[in-house]
Order: structure tokens, then sequence, then C-alpha cells
């Protein structure tokens, strides 16, 4: 169909051309009536940028399945304003969920203190002391890991390692006193405390 004759064509005969990929004919249906659909996705939305997301999505369906327009049921202005009417929804829907989402997750690190700066200190100090248990006798540091990073009672490292539990209880004593010296001597605990 030539320029001219898509200009006084129907739109059901546009959209018969758009099914046959006739770009003309949708710049046509655009030309007639993408300024009606920018205003509705526009009122909608409340964004420029995103009407026109909008307006290029269902300008986009119309290409993609120009069947789904029938016009038994009303004129292509109407199909296309339904469909952004539609779709202007959907995306009032979505960004309202995603907003609340990231208030939530904000509310939860605020609720949580999540503070950079504490974290760091914490990765830090984790460090100084991986570095103060790596000095101490493996018998001392594997009770000791046993103990406070497992969650396990004297009696349960003893079993696990096979020692009675009384030697335990000492290389655990003996283990955090050397301990608390290594992490004194680089700082992480005072000398008071």
């Amino acid at each position: 169909m030539r320029i001219e004759d898509l200009r006084e064509a129907s739109d059901a005969k546009l959209v018969v051309a758009i099914g046959r990929y006739s770009q003309e004919a949708l710049a046509e249906a655009y030309r007639r009536h993408g300024g009606a659909a920018f205003g509705l996705a526009q009122r909608l939305v409340g964004d420029r940028s995103m009407a026109e997301e909008v307006v290029q999505e269902v300008f986009l369906r119309l290409w993609n399945d120009p069947d789904k327009f029938d016009p038994d049921r009303g004129t292509l202005r109407s199909y296309l304003l339904a469909q952004t009417h539609g779709r202007s929804v959907d995306l009032i829907r979505s960004e309202s969920s995603r907003r609340r989402r990231e208030e939530r997750e904000a509310r939860l690190n605020a609720e949580s203190g999540y503070d950079l700066e504490r974290e760091v200190i914490d990765m830090a100090v984790g460090d100084q002391i991986r570095s103060a248990l790596a000095t101490l006798a493996d018998g001392e540091r594997e009770a000791i890991e046993l103990a406070y990073f497992g969650g396990h009672t004297y009696r349960e490292v003893a079993a696990m390692l096979g020692q009675p539990e009384g030697t335990i209880k000492s290389r655990i004593r003996s283990g955090l006193t050397r301990l608390r010296a290594a992490l004194v001597e680089t700082g992480v605990v005072g000398s008071g405390a």
C-alpha cells in the first residue's frame, strides 16, 4: 500500500497492512493514535519517559500481534487506549511494588543498625583474632574453635578430640589467656579489659 493510500485507509485496513509487516502502516497508526495513547499513559503514570515506554510497548504489541485487534469490537483507537491503560496500570503496580520493597529493605537495614564503618571495623578485628588464633598451639586452638565457634560444651569437645575433659578445660583456659595477650598486644583489647 502506498503512503498516500495509507492516509486514506480505515483503521481496519491499516491493521491488515501491519499484519503484512508494513512499517508505513504502523507509522500511520502511530500518527493517528500515538498522541492519544501517550496522553493517557502520561496522565496515568505521571512520568514522561515511563509514558513513552508504555506507548512504545503498546505499538510493539500491535506490530507483533495485530490479530488481537477485532474491528467488530471497537475502533483501533479504543483498542490502543485499552492496551495503554492496562500496560500503565501494570507499570504503576510494578513501580509501587518496587518502591515498597526498597522501603522495606531500607527499614530493615536501618533497624538492624547497618553501619558500614562498624562492619569494616568488625572485619578488621576478625582478621586480627584469626591471626592471634593462629599463634596458639594446635590443641588450644582446636579446643577453643570447637567450644566458642562451634558452640560445643567442654564435654562434647573432649569427646570429639578424644581427650579428658580436664585437659580440654586447661587447654581452653591457657589458650584464652594467650589469645587475650595477643589481642592486647595488637590493640584490639585494652590492657584493663
